[in-house]
């Protein structure tokens, strides 16, 4: 059986705002248009019932996402029914997290979260102008001031330093990023993950010229440069990541390293599918032909299927030119829907190999440096 570190739980297939770049609804698939708006109680006890299974039959701890669309649109008293019934399958010593844009952050959702050990990590892409240039809501309008409202309530929470898990911010490469680590560490951040934009070699990425350019990993590079000149930095793991890889250590997240992570996820049906970000592939990249269900299908048996094994194996290139690279073990080939061209599938170097080649020299030039001194 694969061992699953994280559990990917879609609550909610609507979402409040319309992100540009969202690859559940604007890069192409539709599937969350077939899907129920919330995830109903039967479907949340055929997973409690499953997860509770799954613990027994696994020693290492799994990590439970709840995502969506939204997933605070199911209201208090939905999420509490969600969160109570977890908590009877898991015990506290399992991580269960919300990903959430933050805008429907309330002190009601916040006494739950806490009662019921559930930290949330904020999507934030930086200052206003940035993060209004994509996160907008349906009629266009800005949604930075309502997500600072949440995050203001989630800080002032008696048990925030719990509940605040970190921010997630999409990198935009026409940004200044030492204007970015400022404003976040101002702004009291206990972390940011910063995540490259999707797209891939058919459907390049914002900003991006060419396979060959490094847009993304110069901002990455300039970003290194602030985060080692601050005596007291927040935490960003993509950058921890590269430098513990370097030092020959592991990586704590998919995207680097050659570490495998088992990464299920279940959809608001109940559906079992691969990882969702493989929707900006092409429509249905995301789905096993098997067509698995968290109600007529159990977890182990899935989890110890060869087709899942399959999925699994993705994370891991294919492509000779990564397989060969002197830095495989830094940056792992990035992440599968990065490599996604048509005729070849994902038998390709990421978008961002030269891109992850620039910081990872970058990082390695720093430490020779430093070993070299000492």
């Amino acid at each position: 059986m694969v061992e699953i570190d994280t559990i990917l739980i879609k609550v909610a297939s609507q979402c409040n705002i319309n992100c540009s770049y969202c690859y559940v609804y604007n890069m192409g698939d539709d599937s969350w248009a077939n899907m129920p708006n919330f995830i109903s109680q039967e479907t949340i006890e055929s997973i409690t019932k499953e997860l509770a299974d799954l613990k027994s039959a696994q020693q290492r701890p799994f990590a439970i996402v709840l995502h969506g669309g939204e997933p605070l649109l199911l209201g208090s008293r939905r999420l509490e029914f969600l969160l109570h019934s977890l908590r009877t399958a898991i015990p506290d010593s399992y991580c269960i997290s919300i990903q959430t844009n933050g805008m429907l952050i309330s002190d009601k959702i916040l006494d739950l979260c806490s009662k019921y050990k559930t930290s949330l990590s904020v999507s934030l892409d930086g200052p206003e102008s940035i993060h209004n240039a994509n996160r907008v809501g349906h009629k266009g309008e800005g949604t930075y001031s309502r997500v600072i409202e949440g995050i203001d309530k989630l800080k002032s929470h008696p048990d925030a330093s719990f509940l605040f898990a970190g921010l997630l911010a999409v990198i935009d490469p026409t940004s200044s990023p030492h204007r970015i680590y400022n404003f976040f560490k101002d702004l009291g951040a206990p972390n940011v993950d910063f995540l490259y934009r999707d797209g891939n070699h058919d459907k390049l990425p914002f900003g991006k010229a060419s396979f060959q350019s490094t847009e993304y990993g110069a901002w990455l590079v300039e970003l290194l440069d602030v985060y080692l000149a601050d005596q007291n930095p927040i935490k960003i793991r993509i950058l921890d990541d590269i430098v513990r890889l370097a030092l020959g250590g592991i990586g704590i997240k998919e995207g680097v390293g050659v570490t495998d992570f088992g990464i299920a996820v279940i959809d608001t049906d109940g559906s079992v599918t691969k990882n969702d970000t493989l929707k900006s592939s092409y429509k249905g990249a995301d789905r096993f032909l098997a067509h698995w269900n968290i109600h007529t299908h159990r977890l182990i048996d899935i989890f110890s299927s060869s087709e899942f094994a399959d999925a699994h194996k993705l994370q891991r290139p294919a492509s000779l030119i990564c397989q060969t690279c002197p830095e495989l073990q830094i940056c792992g080939g990035g992440m599968p829907l990065h490599r996604w061209k048509s005729g070849s599938q994902y038998d390709n170097p990421s978008v961002y190999c030269n891109d992850q080649l620039l910081i990872i020299n970058k990082v390695k030039s720093i430490l020779c440096g430093i070993q070299q001194c000492t």
